[in-house]
């Protein structure tokens, strides 16, 4: 076995695998940019070697710069993780000629099945059933456009090396196709250095789900069963899931065998996954084939037991498989919450900038629970504008799919983060979903459950009653103490009033608390709720028992109450005397500037594109400049119509959030 392992990657991944590697007794090396001199990936590591400045063209997928590192180090093998370099035949070729392993297939697979043209060129050969498209090399915007109306829109823009989302865009009509072709051939230069882009017939409806397969340089090849990963956003995953909740007995095995035979026909040795769209009836076509360890294989391993990091190690050490197909059984049900530093409220923008507070779930295995958090950060570290904007695998698991969603849910409701915007609320709201929860869904879930994107959900007036409940005893308790400290409690006699009233939103919950010396009996609506709870001022979690169900809270305090985040809600929750109560409801609320004239960056990022002049007239949705950040260039457009008047941004120009970039009349 190896000795030592370099982790040519950054962030959660890299720390993923090390866990790995420290068990199997390997030492490991990371590299990193400027950017991520203190990431925990480089804490972790038994060495470290730095590798160039923040941008991942500079230093992480600069090949002759990783293999510097390996020559420092003596590292016996590398693993790439997935993005960079993991995909990269050249890097393979270049571990191969100074004798070192790669911890992942032979080259031949990669070039024959890491590229998407070529790899569904092969399938098509083999019979597989693929997706109509276009396989050569487009050269311009011009001939995209021509293509797309050849295939018939909607059709799908796809960088050839591209892998996470990045390069690829659906267009639906030529000026949509000759942007993103644009865009998805930019994105793709960046992040992968190979900017070739081909198309594809967009299949409407579509249920993305994905076979892991696991082969061996001795022909051993396997199937690990399937994962469901129909919940995107731009085409990048947000949840996935294991098993998939659509698939039966038969489909499952004529996926997992046809995936198999596929691997084989290239003669792959190590994890890989192969991608399906399955339609409503079940039939299914092979999408493409990812040459790499995917970000969602936490729920493969949750639901079979098999670590496949250390598969793929020994894989690379040259062992045969040491499991059978009839080895390899489904128990339970596995999801995974990819966290993104991104603002839901802002369009699912990129955030960056310093997590003030990381507090992820305790991490539990029990016969009914498993928490699992892979993760890259650690409270108090910087969210760089230079990569991807995941951050954390949060992973749950269950007997059976409704336990794994509940034990998610607790989950999400226990992670606090704070300083970044991010999509905790949002990730509440799908396991909230009733389309989610029957498993409904498709890869347009998002875009069609929120097509004006997401602003919240308002939680059922139950839930709302409970909350009310637990921050008036939260509130009182924080009282009784303030009275104390003041000097106003005599003899510890309680000096603070039974009832109040709380106010969430437009709605008030008049309540009497009865408190005791293990919690709080509180009488609202005719309805009676105890609350207990070890709970005490200052605490940002607060997880309050009423009775069989258990409450957890995230908490922050504002003047005369909280600011109460709980599932997919961000409320402020005032809790004031009657009298208060009756008072508030004539105070003037201050409305925010208007910047209805203004364009404003929204998110910190580079301006990449000016597409107007000031003095011209611009119509609704037409597109006014591109901002590039975290690896993904976003386009923003006119709101209405109106003449620019002044701009104040140029190509090259690096913009803090909300920042103005032109001004109209």
């Amino acid at each position: 076995m190896f000795d030592k392992i370099l982790i040519a990657n950054r962030g959660e991944i890299a720390c993923r695998v090390m866990k790995t590697a420290k068990k199997m007794g390997i030492k490991t090396v990371a590299i990193y940019s400027d950017a991520d001199k203190n990431a925990l990936h480089v804490a972790m590591a038994d060495e470290a070697v730095h590798i160039g400045p923040p941008p991942a063209n500079q230093s992480y997928i600069v090949i002759d710069k990783v293999m510097d590192a390996i020559r420092q180090t003596g590292a016996q093998a590398v693993h790439p993780g997935y993005g960079f370099l993991s995909e990269n035949s050249k890097f393979a070729e270049a571990l191969a000629a100074e004798g070192v392993a790669f911890v992942g297939p032979p080259v031949g697979a990669i070039e024959a099945m890491g590229d998407k043209i070529t790899s569904k060129k092969l399938a098509q050969e083999a019979g597989v059933s693929t997706v109509p498209g276009y396989m050569g090399l487009i050269s311009d915007a011009d001939e995209a456009v021509k293509i797309s109306n050849q295939i018939g829109y909607p059709v799908m823009i796809k960088a050839s090396a591209g892998g996470g989302g990045k390069g690829m865009r659906i267009a639906w009509t030529d000026e949509e196709a000759r942007e993103g072709f644009q865009s998805s051939k930019n994105e793709a230069a960046s992040s992968f250095g190979d900017d070739r882009i081909f198309i594809e017939k967009f299949v409407t409806q579509p249920r993305h789900i994905e076979i892991q397969v696991l082969c061996d340089a001795h022909g051993n090849g396997i199937y690990l069963n399937e994962r469901e990963c129909s919940i995107q956003r731009r085409n990048q995953k947000v949840i996935e899931e294991a098993p998939s909740p659509f698939l039966d007995p038969e489909t499952r095995k004529a996926m997992g065998e046809q995936a198999v035979a596929l691997a084989k026909a290239v003669d792959y040795a190590s994890a890989g996954t192969v991608e399906f769209i399955v339609d409503g009836d079940r039939n299914f076509y092979f999408l493409e084939m990812n040459t790499r360890l995917q970000v969602e294989h936490p729920v493969t391993e949750l639901i079979t037991g098999i670590d496949l990091v250390e598969q793929m190690i020994r894989v690379a050490n040259g062992e045969p498989l040491s499991i059978t197909q009839d080895d390899v059984k489904i128990n339970g049900w596995a999801m995974e919450s990819r966290l993104y530093a991104e603002d839901p409220y802002r369009g699912f923008l990129p955030s960056i900038g310093r997590l003030s507070t990381y507090r992820p779930p305790a991490e539990i295995v029990t016969d009914t629970n498993v928490v699992r958090n892979d993760t890259g950060v650690y409270e108090g570290g910087e969210i760089s504008m230079y990569y991807d904007p995941m951050i954390a695998k949060l992973c749950t698991w269950g007997p059976d799919r409704a336990t794994a969603i509940e034990n998610m849910r607790n989950a999400l409701d226990g992670f606090e983060v704070e300083g970044i915007g991010h999509n905790l609320p949002f990730l509440s709201a799908v396991y909230d979903h009733p389309k989610f929860i029957a498993g409904e869904m498709t890869t347009a879930f998002i875009e069609e459950e929120y097509p004006e994107g997401f602003e919240g959900v308002n939680l059922p007036y139950a839930d709302l009653e409970r909350i009310a409940a637990a921050t008036a005893s939260m509130y009182r308790v924080a009282e009784i103490r303030r009275t104390r400290v003041s000097g106003r409690m005599d003899n510890h006699e309680r000096v603070v009033p039974n009832e109040w009233v709380v106010q969430i939103g437009d709605l008030d919950f008049p309540l009497t608390i009865e408190a005791d010396k293990t919690g709080s009996t509180v009488l609202i609506n005719d309805k009676t709720l105890r609350c207990e709870s070890t709970w005490v001022p200052g605490q940002s979690l607060a997880v309050i028992d009423m009775g069989d169900d258990r409450l957890t809270l995230k908490v922050g305090k504002t003047p005369g109450g909280f600011r109460i985040r709980n599932r997919d809600a961000d409320m402020k929750v005032y809790v004031r005397s009657p009298r208060a109560a009756e008072l508030s409801k004539f105070m003037i609320e201050k409305l925010p500037p208007d910047t209805s004239k203004l364009l404003l960056c929204p998110m910190p990022g580079l301006i990449v594109k000016v597409n107007v002049e000031e003095g011209d007239e611009v119509q609704e949705g037409q597109a006014l400049c591109t901002v590039e950040a975290m690896k993904m260039e976003n386009i923003l457009r006119a709101e209405r119509k109106g003449i620019v008047s002044k701009i104040n941004a140029a190509p090259g120009d690096s913009l803090a959030v909300d920042e103005v970039i032109m001004e109209f009349e």
